[in-house]
């Protein structure tokens, strides 16, 4: 992952877990509107509507970028610490109850660990990544549910075969999967909160199957589009490991995408179009309902 170089002070707070003086900082008493990135990495980190004067000498803000932020208790065990989740550079900390504003949290951040850019400079962006997690037809539904998340697309890749079909793939001959092509806007949502809901959604412990559907093509993988998507879902998987989420150990492919092909055009919104069907009501919903328990602020409206 490149880093951007960084001043002694930086240092000292971002690597050093120093705090910088209070009522010092560039970004205290700074409102304009735009998006706050890692000074060390540049992943987005908040955003200016989420931001407040707190009074406490340091940029203050009652939410994060999905998944852009990391908490740690302190060794103490008296405050929690905050972090980029990409890169581990430090914040500040993480304080609730305090009352400031009705979400009741307060990101206490140090200027210096951050960077602003302005809105009129965030022109349109677009990050895609590719997932597979059974079958598609759950997979397309759980993404769509999300704000910041662009469109879905079910279809094929992992394999060899040129111009797979339905058909060829659900033989298990081509060594394609069912997958995912997820569009997502990363000011708004982060990777590393896509790969949240992928080890949510589905069973990363099972090799070649997820419940009544039993295959390759049904396989557990990660197709990522550059180093830093893949050292990002390398890091993701050995947290995981390391907690012990799961009863048994991670068995999800981790693999560079070579191709996409999307999938016939009756797959596409097959929850959307079909959810009255009988696999749709015993299989997908379920799936959905346990989606929006754990991720219910993430959700767009209606969801």
């Amino acid at each position: 992952m490149q880093l951007n170089p960084l001043t002694s002070e930086e240092k000292r707070v971002i690597e050093g877990r120093g705090t910088e003086a209070p009522f010092s900082g560039e970004y205290e008493k700074f409102f304009n509107e735009g998006v706050y990135v890692c000074r060390r990495c540049n992943a987005p980190l908040y955003r200016s509507e989420d931001k407040f004067d707190a009074r406490c000498g340091w940029p203050s803000f009652d939410d994060a970028l999905p998944g852009a932020v990391s908490s740690i208790p302190d060794a103490d065990g008296r405050r929690t610490e905050i972090q980029c989740a990409r890169c581990d550079a430090h914040l500040g900390h993480v304080f609730n109850g305090e009352q400031f504003t009705p979400k009741d949290t307060r990101y206490c951040v140090n200027s210096l660990s951050m960077r602003f850019i302005p809105s009129d400079e965030i022109h349109s962006t677009r990050s895609v990544a590719y997932f597979g997690g059974g079958c598609f037809w759950c997979t397309e539904a759980v993404f769509r549910m999300f704000r910041g998340v662009l469109s879905v697309t079910p279809g094929y890749a992992g394999g060899n075969a040129e111009h797979p079909t339905y058909e060829s793939v659900s033989g298990g001959t081509t060594g394609h999967a069912e997958v995912v092509q997820v569009e997502f806007d990363p000011f708004r949502i982060s990777y590393e909160f896509l790969l949240q809901v992928f080890f949510v959604s589905h069973d990363p412990t099972l090799k070649n199957c997820q419940g009544a559907d039993v295959g390759t093509q049904y396989r557990s993988v990660i197709l990522y589009g550059d180093d830093m998507q893949k050292e990002i879902a390398e890091k993701v998987i050995e947290n995981l490991e390391h907690l012990r989420v799961f009863s048994g150990p991670i068995v999800t492919e981790l693999k560079p995408l070579e191709t996409f092909y999307p999938a016939e055009t009756y797959h596409q919104e097959y929850f959307r179009r079909n959810a009255s069907a009988p696999y749709c009501q015993a299989v997908i919903n379920p799936k959905l309902s346990k989606m929006r328990k754990h991720f219910a602020t993430y959700m767009r409206k209606g969801e």
